[in-house]
């Protein structure tokens, strides 16, 4: 039985979320509990003193390029030179591989965001002399990488705190012993509206310290003046930016530098000097977006249809897909067919792709479980990315939905559940209110969603230039004369035969012509 609820419910259910109040920024743990990271910070600081080649090895997704930005804006006030390379995802490959070694000339090697699997490249800095320090937020195999040190809170032996951060915040935690080292005068804070975007797109839980930096983050967009910030601001033109414009506006822009191109240009754009720049790498970030949609609907349209409903793991392939992509198309499957998804892309023998779970199934443990059919493969419990030999794709397939039929059913029912029905009067502002108090919502914090249940659809608008977006006029229970509206992005709804809709909605605020209102977006019609 879906439950009727009121406010006063919604505020309890709400809270229930979180374990205590709100951390203050000042509550964060300290940086030095993460281990190695205090023997890092002095090797970077002497690094700097005794004048020493730095380079620095990024990823190509939005946390890669954001823990980038935040050590080139760093090193860039000290001031100090740092070589900053982002893997080509086409060219190179994944994090600091022997292919991007070959390009390095440095004597200190720093990873931000990979690293935790490089135990190639780190024989072969071994070997070149050269120190390898590896900050990263991945989940680690038996075998680790020989380094000098390894910054990762998922280490078995990391007294860290708080495991769930991703791998900007590494880096910035790891930079502020780097700070306290050289004595700097460089303020911490000025990097939260950069980490806050990162947190963000690389799905981390939002309670803890992920919320606290979050919030403090998305203030900061607002008033910074980073020209990337100035300009992410301008483009959304709302009097508050919330965690979901991060999530559905900003980021993938930012990640398909990466997917399509080169992740360089996402760099330039977080570390522009001027306003002029940062507008340009948008512009550019912007386009690129627009030939991600395209490429990813072919790419989608066409693992629908080979993909097979009745596995617990759904496995697809096929020759030239478009590399870049497959992680969105792996996130649309599990979408539409409530499994575990993995997409990948075939050439010349080889298969590369992009896996995504749902619910409580951890992805990465279900392929690490099927390793020896792999050439490589990393990731954590939401997403991973994997490579095998096509010859083997079938095998692994059928080894792989072997290993989830052995999980508990309970395991794959995914956590957007809805929350209630709510009373049509209780639709308002001081809902609105209530609702905003608890963002930043996301991951572990999903905006609540509710349902409508049989409810009378009194009419049908088509809206926008190209009549693709619906507003559904409806009348939630037979006795009342008040109807409420619901608004389908990219969906053009007809009036079904009965009249009737079930579907679930969200709560947000609409703000246009300097009118705020409050706006139900259709989320799921059932």
């Amino acid at each position: 039985m879906t439950p009727l609820l009121n406010k006063s419910d919604i505020f309890e259910l709400l809270s229930q979320r979180f374990e205590s109040e709100d951390k203050k920024l000042s509550q964060i743990p300290n940086p030095a509990l993460l281990q190695d990271a205090t023997k890092s910070a002095k090797k970077i600081a002497q690094a700097i003193r005794e004048n020493k080649r730095i380079t620095l090895v990024g990823d190509y997704d939005v946390d890669g390029v954001s823990s980038t930005a935040i050590m080139v804006d760093f090193f860039r006030q000290i001031p100090y030179p740092l070589e900053a390379i982002i893997p080509n995802r086409f060219t190179d490959g994944y994090g600091v591989s022997p292919n991007v070694l070959n390009r390095v000339d440095a004597d200190l090697v720093i990873t931000v965001d990979n690293g935790i699997a490089a135990v190639g490249a780190a024989q072969i800095c071994k070997e070149r002399n050269i120190e390898l320090i590896i900050t990263d937020h991945h989940t680690p195999s038996e075998i680790l990488p020989e380094a000098f040190a390894i910054v990762d809170p998922k280490l078995s032996t990391c007294e860290y705190p708080f495991k769930e951060i991703c791998g900007a915040q590494v880096a910035w935690l790891l930079l502020a012993l780097v700070k306290k080292e050289l004595n700097l005068a460089i303020d911490m804070k000025q990097f939260l509206d950069i980490l806050a975007i990162a947190i963000i797109a690389d799905i981390m839980p939002l309670i803890d310290i992920n919320r606290t930096l979050v919030k403090e983050g998305l203030k900061l967009i607002m008033n910074s003046n980073r020209p990337s910030s100035v300009i992410i601001r301008d483009f959304l033109n709302k009097s508050v930016v919330t965690s979901e414009d991060i999530a559905f506006q900003i980021a993938p822009r930012i990640n398909s530098a990466g997917r399509l191109e080169d992740a360089s240009i996402a760099l330039e754009f977080f570390t522009a000097t001027s306003t002029a720049k940062a507008y340009k790498q948008f512009e550019l970030l912007g386009k690129l977006n627009d030939l991600r949609k395209a490429t990813e609907a072919e790419c989608t349209q066409e693992a629908m249809e080979s993909a097979s409903g009745e596995d617990d793991v759904i496995v697809v392939w096929r020759e030239n897909w478009h590399e870049g992509v497959v992680g969105i198309v792996a996130a649309r499957l599990v979408e539409h067919f409530g499994r575990p998804a993995i997409v990948l892309s075939c050439e010349n023998g080889v298969a590369k792709g992009s896996a995504r779970s749902i619910g409580e199934v951890n992805i990465y443990e279900l392929i690490k479980e099927n390793e020896h059919l792999l050439t490589k493969f990393g990731g954590h419990k939401m997403a991973a990315g994997l490579g095998l030999l096509e010859e083997d794709i079938d095998a692994f397939r059928i080894a792989i939905n072997k290993t989830a039929s052995k999980l508990d059913p309970d395991d794959f029912i995914p956590k957007d559940t809805v929350m209630g029905i709510l009373s049509s009067d209780d639709i308002d502002m001081e809902l609105l209110n209530l609702l905003e108090s608890f963002e930043p919502f996301g991951e572990a914090n999903h905006r609540p969603r509710f349902l409508l249940k049989d409810a009378e659809v009194v009419s049908i608008k088509l809206m926008g230039a190209d009549k693709s977006h619906s507003r559904i006029e409806v009348r939630q229970f037979p006795h009342e004369r008040k109807t409420i509206e619901l608004v389908a992005f990219r969906t053009v709804f007809e009036m079904p035969q009965d009249k009737k809709i079930t579907c679930s909605y969200t709560v947000s605020k609409n703000e246009f012509n300097n009118r705020i209102s409050v706006q139900l977006l259709l989320n799921k019609i059932y």
